[in-house]
């Protein structure tokens, strides 16, 4: 993986995490969702923001291997 393509990766992993971040952050503070929906978004942005971790962390390591 070349540098320019690390590059991509991570700043897609990082788009993720500051999406979700203020996503949750504005539903959590909105008193008109439910808690099932608050419940339901709060996984998903789980799952996301560790699939960018996890992303992330292969760039890594792959970039440190080659």
């Amino acid at each position: 993986m070349n540098r320019r393509q690390a590059l991509v990766i991570r700043a897609f992993a990082a788009w993720t995490i500051w999406v979700w971040a203020t996503r949750i952050w504005n539903v959590l503070g909105d008193d008109e969702r439910s808690v099932g929906f608050k419940v339901v978004h709060g996984l998903l942005a789980l799952v996301s923001v560790a699939f960018a971790v996890v992303t992330w962390g292969i760039v890594r390591r792959v970039r440190h291997q080659g």
